[in-house]
């Protein structure tokens, strides 16, 4: 029964006969409403994403049915235009779903260019490949987009697609050492806009030495992206290479050893083969050799302890021998001895910084060597022999990042240790904010705002630098100049961008946010500035905005740009901007001239560096400049913090006369500090602290050892004494450990061994710790192989030196063993045939083609395609179904006067038919109420409704001039009277109609029941 209720209430019964008529409205909408959606896809204006969802139209028969047999009280007109209202908000919702897209069509290609620099793809094969790519760039439409991609190990960007192709050198920096198609087909694909046709031309041979090709191709298949190809085509049928140089894995002094070098060849010849000792020969022989391995022994002698770093090379005739990078193998040995000490000293510094430390260190019964900056190995091998490394007073700029990162390694694994003493070139004011030796030390150079210091402002301009992977090299230089800056320092760097002409990378802001400058600069598109005036200018407003006290400008540049003018300069000098010039590659005498004015008329420096090497220690050393207000420059009595045994012996500490600022990390040792100053209330400025690091223990004194901030230091009678216990705390502990490890390297493969000689056999869990180049690390397990052996085999990431360092656990017992190897060329260099079978793998599956460089142009930019691309136009059609929703609504609930709106428009009379109107309406219900009235018997004279009915009647009929009052007549009967039987629709009231419908209705229903 309720299911039949419900029914009756979804689908009403019609009121009056429904015909074929009455459906034309609703046939009417349907074949519009199907032409609209079908006229519009067809046409390629829009397209519907889910078109099944336009079954749900059918709905529009019911909304039809509700308006035709319910009653809403609405004229025809009325009824009708709410019947529209509804079906096109209907017709609007089911577009809704159905997902309406709008579509665009551009006949535009766009090309990225993937270009192969691998060390496999020689020098000539390269500029070829460029060549390539300018000659079909010039010959494409102009509308067409092309860009750039450089790959080798990774990937870069050197141009974004674009009509333009403002090609002037290759300045992305990649490593080259291996080859990974993987990567630069993601990145070339993320690199065309979806609007536009892509494509990507490869050129390559067709390696792959690491990622794999096959997870990337479905994905260029799915968007449509064909991969053409270009070969780079090479065989080498004449080939001699080293592959391995074996030397004894233990050794003792005064004894003769052997050492085996693997010559391998493609066709046998002959050659001479050089063995070097630490860089000096040792053996040099005449050898001829087979097609295959040549095994050759060569003894060694070792002498003294110390790390010995042997070279074997293969010198043959050039027709004999196509790659020369892979004849040369690299090899070491580490014999133990007695530890020494190594003070490195500052090339430019006064000998007085170091005389008196190195001094009190032999004293003090170690062994002491003594090397400048330039001379400091650059890998952390062959800083085993040593116990501790000392930097004194020697600034960050005299090391390359290598050398750094040696020392910083040589610590963490070796467990060398490692001290800086103070003084104006060191710490802070030294450059090595952010770099791996604070990472080391047991402070920080980022001063805290207590610590009140001068804040200075940098603005960096960088124009595009044309040499060899220029712009790579201004980013780089730029991230490390940043570096050296502290936290509440302000820098800023500016460019000029091909689409935007002169404007900010980023505007002056704090260099403590420099993750945040990183990806802007590793972004940055480097463009050819015309002139020096308007991105100056742009770079002093900003700086005159800033608040700081030391403003600065660093301009790296060919030097083409047109000068600023006089008026420019005089802005500079009277805001008191210093601008230094960087020239590179200077074009002739009025660059180098134009340059050089600009610095010394704006007090800053000139550099014309003939190497791009020297830009790194040329933009920390202009970064520097900033940090001098670090320096303090006052006499104070150094206060004990934590009891250590480096003062074991000494009461009275003497007073240093200048140190410099740094913050003690958290979990270090603060043995010595400067009293407390009252505006830096809580912060403590340390003078010597501790931390451990990885294996190592480093230290910081941030005063110095010489006569300068130290002079009652050195003439302290507890000098000495202090001196040694500070080398006995820092140096590293010679221990008895019973692991030795050794390694061998096969192709791109090594074998990690370590055998345990511990006096009781135990199983031990072994693991090995691998670092290597690019600043990544590998962990492994190695596995017992046989008893007291554990091996594991390790894929290799590149030439360079590795270190490892493995750890042995079984119960309390935990032993070490360091050690380490060299990859001395990429496997890059051990191929010596191309893939192109690869190549034409990745166009068949992609749509591509091979390309031939006399028709390349014509088959990239001849095959096209119109791209159809679709964007969601949602927010349109919800817009229009908003409209609509309050139009119905006023349709259906709104009645309008028209004789009112035809009064405001002057339409006919003014006001009397209005008037008019209202009183026939006013009439109309009080004839009505005088029937109902009738029907149901007098009122009641107490009834409030009827006094307010007689109130009513008295005020709405005012009185007739000339006529007498008469009142309503008495009614004779209270029966209600029965409607007229059989009496015509005329003679009845329109009450007694609507009464008969309501009963007729209700008698239908009860039959229905």
């Amino acid at each position: 029964m309720k299911i039949k209720e419900l029914y009756r209430q979804l689908v009403p019964r019609p009121r009056t006969p429904v015909t074929w008529m009455r459906a034309v409205s609703l046939i009417f909408f349907l074949v519009l409403y199907a032409a609209l959606c079908i006229g519009l896809e067809q046409s390629g204006v829009l397209l519907f994403a889910r078109p099944w969802a336009f079954g749900l139209i059918l709905f529009s028969v019911w909304v039809w049915w509700l308006s035709i047999a319910g009653y809403g009280g609405l004229s025809k007109g009325r009824a009708l235009a709410a019947l529209i209202s509804r079906l096109l908000m209907l017709g609007l919702f089911v577009m809704l779903i159905a997902e309406p897209r709008s579509v665009r069509v551009r006949d535009v290609i766009s090309v990225v260019y993937a270009v192969d620099l691998s060390d496999s793809i020689g020098e000539s094969s390269v500029d070829s490949a460029l060549e390539f790519v300018m000659k079909t760039v010039t010959e494409k439409p102009q509308t067409d987009e092309a860009g750039l991609v450089v790959f080798g190990r990774n990937s870069a960007v050197e141009l974004p697609p674009r009509v333009s192709f403002p090609y002037e050198a290759l300045n992305s920096r990649i490593d080259r050492d291996a080859t990974n198609l993987q990567q630069t087909l993601s990145l070339a694909a993320a690199m065309l806009p979806e609007e536009n046709r892509g494509r990507i031309v490869l050129i390559s041979d067709g390696t792959e030495t690491e990622g794999s090709i096959s997870q990337v191709l479905d994905e260029l298949k799915s968007r449509d992206i064909a991969v053409d190809v270009l070969p780079i085509q090479y065989e080498y049928d004449k080939e001699v290479w080293l592959e391995n140089l074996e030397l004894p894995r233990f050794v003792k002094l005064g004894e003769n050893y052997e050492a085996a070098v693997v010559l391998s060849s493609l066709q046998p010849g002959s050659g001479k083969l050089v063995l070097r000792e630490n860089g000096k020969p040792i053996f040099e022989k005449d050898v001829t050799f087979k097609a295959g391995k040549n095994r050759y022994v060569v003894p060694i002698y070792l002498r003294s302890p110390g790390y010995y770093e042997y070279s074997a090379t293969i010198e043959t005739k050039r027709d004999d021998d196509q790659i020369r990078e892979n004849n040369t193998v690299l090899n070491y040995i580490f014999v133990e001895g007695e530890g020494k000490v190594l003070v490195v000293t500052d090339p430019a510094g006064d000998e007085r910084d170091w005389q008196p430390l190195v001094k009190a260190i032999r004293e003090g019964e170690r062994n002491v060597e003594t090397v400048s900056a330039y001379e400091f190995p650059s890998d952390s091998l062959s800083l085993m022999p040593y116990d501790a490394i000392v930097f004194v007073n020697v600034p960050a700029d005299a090391f390359n990042v290598i050398q750094l990162k040696a020392v910083h390694d040589s610590v963490f694994n070796q467990g060398i240790g490692f001290m800086m003493v103070g003084g104006d070139n060191s710490f802070g004011p030294g450059g090595y904010h952010r770099t791996v030796i604070e990472d080391a030390l047991p402070v920080t150079m980022d001063i805290t705002k207590k610590k009140v210091l001068p804040k200075g402002a940098l603005a960096i301009i960088l124009h595009t630098c044309e040499f060899p992977e220029g712009n790579t090299w201004g980013k780089r230089i730029t991230k490390q100049a940043i570096k050296v800056l502290g936290a509440q320092d302000e820098v800023g760097v500016l460019i000029y961008d091909f689409m935007d002409g002169e404007k900010w990378l980023f505007k002056l802001m704090p260099a403590g946010d420099y993750e945040k400058m990183v990806p802007k600069i590793n972004g940055a598109q480097i463009g050819d500035m015309p002139s020096f005036a308007n991105t100056m200018q742009l770079g002093l407003n900003g700086l005159i905005q800033s608040d700081a006290s030391t403003k600065h400008m660093i301009i790296i540049s060919d030097g083409d740009p047109q000068p600023p003018t006089p008026q420019l300069i005089g802005q500079f000098q009277k805001n008191k901007v210093s601008v230094s010039m960087v020239a590179i590659y200077p074009h002739g005498g009025r660059d180098i001239s134009t340059m050089r004015g600009i610095a010394g008329a704006t007090g800053g420096r000139y550099y014309f560096p003939s190497d791009p090497n020297q830009l790194p220690s040329i933009f920390i050393k202009e970064s520097k400049t900033l940090k001098r207000s670090m320096i303090q420059n006052e006499t104070i009595t150094p206060e004990v913090g934590m009891i250590s045994p480096v003062l074991k012996g000494i009461a009275e500490i003497p007073p240093l006369h200048g140190y410099v600022l740094s913050t003690i990390k958290p979990r270090a040792e603060g043995i010595l500090n400067a009293p407390e100053k009252k505006e830096a209330e809580g912060e403590i400025d340390p003078i010597l602290s501790f931390w451990r690091y990885g294996l190592g223990t480093t230290a910081a004194f941030t005063s110095d050892l010489s006569p300068n901030w130290g002079a009652d230091w050195v003439n302290w009678d507890h000098y000495q004494a202090f001196i040694k216990q500070l080398m006995i705390k820092i140096s590293r502990v010679q221990k008895q450990d019973h692991l030795k490890m050794w390694s061998h390297t096969s192709g791109n493969k090594t074998t990690i061994m370590v055998e345990d000689f511990h006096p009781e056999e135990s199983f031990l869990n072994v693991a090995a710790r691998i670092s290597g180049p690019h600043d990544r690390q590998e962990t492994v397990v190695l596995k017992q192989v046989s008893p007291r052996r554990y091996q594991a085999t390790v894929p290799l990431w590149g030439k360079g030196r590795y270190q490892v360092m493995a750890v042995g656990k079984a119960g309390n017992r935990e032993d070490h063993a360091n050690g380490g190897f060299i990859v001395p060329y990429s496997p890059e260099f051990l191929r010596f045939r191309s893939n192109p079978i690869v190549l034409d793998q990745i166009a068949a599956r992609t749509g591509g083609q091979r390309l031939s460089p006399e028709n390349a142009s014509e088959v990239i930019y001849g095959r096209r395609d119109p791209k159809t691309s679709s964007n969601p136009i949602f927010d349109w059609f919800l817009i229009a179904l908003a409209i609509l929703v309050p139009l119905d609504v006023g349709i259906r609930r709104i009645q309008l006067d028209w004789y009112v709106i035809k009064s405001w428009f002057k339409f006919g009379k003014e006001d009397k038919s209005s008037t008019a109107t209202m009183g026939a309406l006013l009439q109309r219900k009080q004839n009505v109420t005088e029937e109902l009235d009738s029907r149901k018997g007098p009122p009641d004279p107490q009834s409030t409704i009827a006094k307010l009915q007689e109130q009513r009647q008295q005020t709405t009929r005012p009185p007739v001039p000339g006529k007498a009052e008469t009142k309503p007549p008495e009614k004779k009967s209270t029966d209600k009277p029965d409607p007229p039987a059989g009496g015509s629709e005329e003679n009845q009231t329109t009450t007694g109609r609507l009464l008969d419908m309501k009963r007729r209705r209700n008698t239908d229903d009860d039959k229905d029941k």
